[in-house]
This record gives C-alpha cells, sequence and structure tokens, in this order.
C-alpha cells in the first residue's frame, strides 16, 4: 500500500478473477442502466461515457451536478452495487456506513477527465474509493486547491485508491488512458468505479 496524506493506493487489490467478475457485472449492468454521454452545465458532452449502480447516481447537465436515483434516459431505478465492490468499502474504506453510489466511467479512445474535486455529497467524512480496471490510466493528483502542485500516478487494471482525510477533497483527474495496455474490458478501453456515501449516514451513527 501506498499512502500520502489521506491518498492510499493498493496495487493489484483485485486479482483478475475478480476484475474479470465485476466488468461482466458493469455491461450486464448496462444492459438495464445503459451507458450515455453526460452534458456538463456548460452544454459540453464529457468524453467519458457514464452509468451508475446503487440508491442513487452521480448525474450532470444544465441545472448543476448532482445525485439522482434513477436512470436519465431509462427512467428506472440504478442496478445495485454488487457485493463485491461493498465488501472492498468495508475493507479498505473503514466507514460507518455502506457506499449507496457507484459511479461507472467508461473511457473508451481519447476519453479523459479534468480535474475537479468530488464535493457533491453530503458528508466529505465518507472516503471515495476508486477501482481501476482494463487500460492503464495516468491519473493525477493535486491539493484541495487548483493552484496546488500535482503529480501523476498510474493506476493499473485491479489498482485501487482511496481518497480520504486531507486529501478527500483534492482536486484529480485522469490526463489519459494507454490505449492497449490491457485486454479485460470488451471492445477495449478502461472502466473506473468509484464508490461514495452520497446521503448522510445512518441517524444513529
Amino acid at each position: 500500500m501506498i499512502e500520502d496524506r489521506g491518498f492510499r493506493l493498493f496495487p493489484g487489490r483485485l486479482d483478475e478473477a475478480v476484475q474479470r467478475a465485476l466488468v461482466d457485472a458493469v455491461f450486464a449492468a448496462a444492459a438495464d442502466a445503459p451507458f450515455y454521454r453526460p452534458l456538463t452545465p456548460g452544454g459540453q458532452a464529457m468524453s467519458v461515457e457514464t452509468t451508475n449502480l446503487g440508491e442513487v447516481g452521480w448525474f450532470t447537465d444544465a441545472r448543476g451536478y448532482r445525485y439522482v436515483d434513477r436512470h436519465p434516459l431509462t427512467g428506472a431505478p440504478w442496478p445495485p452495487i454488487p457485493p463485491v465492490l461493498l465488501d472492498l468499502w468495508a475493507d479498505a474504506a473503514g466507514a460507518a456506513a455502506p457506499p449507496d453510489a457507484c459511479l461507472v466511467n467508461l473511457y473508451r479512445d481519447g476519453a479523459r477527465m479534468g480535474l475537479h474535486q468530488d464535493r457533491d455529497e453530503a458528508d466529505f467524512a465518507f472516503p471515495v474509493l476508486s477501482v481501476s480496471l482494463g487500460d492503464t490510466a495516468v491519473f493525477r493528483l493535486g491539493g484541495t486547491s487548483r493552484k496546488d502542485p500535482t503529480r501523476s500516478v498510474r493506476l493499473t487494471s485491479g489498482d485501487v485508491c482511496l481518497l480520504s482525510g486531507p486529501a478527500r477533497l483534492a482536486f484529480h483527474g485522469v490526463d489519459r488512458v494507454l490505449a492497449g495496455s490491457s485486454r479485460l474490458v470488451p471492445g477495449g478501453g478502461r472502466i473506473n468505479l468509484t464508490l461514495r456515501r452520497a446521503r448522510p449516514g445512518p441517524a444513529n451513527l
């Protein structure tokens, strides 16, 4: 494990069998909750394709960033989070409540993610847990200000990283994906699964 001010990287945390099972689970869920390309509040289409798992899913459109409980195209509830991810959260995140949202980003040719903070959740005491599947990503991590220095880390298939404590509101993004570095994802590319607790935790915690 690599740890730096609340950022923790677990290289190769998931073995190949678990990775393949997760990819299969994602595409099975996408049959009911299809991938789509969301629009930013500024009206630009994101380069990643997106869907969600869990009780609520992250969403963006002209009205802004928020969580919604139904797929914007089908109107159906989001599929459930696979148990292996819930177990991973319990083991690696150490949070007092389970995740209720899992954002699924599919990176095909040329897709990237600009520097941003995860700050649409109700309680920043809950961490953010990210799982990498497929092609290697050049991940960029900064501080809590856009002006802070950044560094890059390569995330390979099966790696898991955690943003907690001082790093919970760190700016981060994906500069590029190294096409062809993995054969895990059908059709090529990378899948990133981001587990979050979007709503407040249970009142008795």
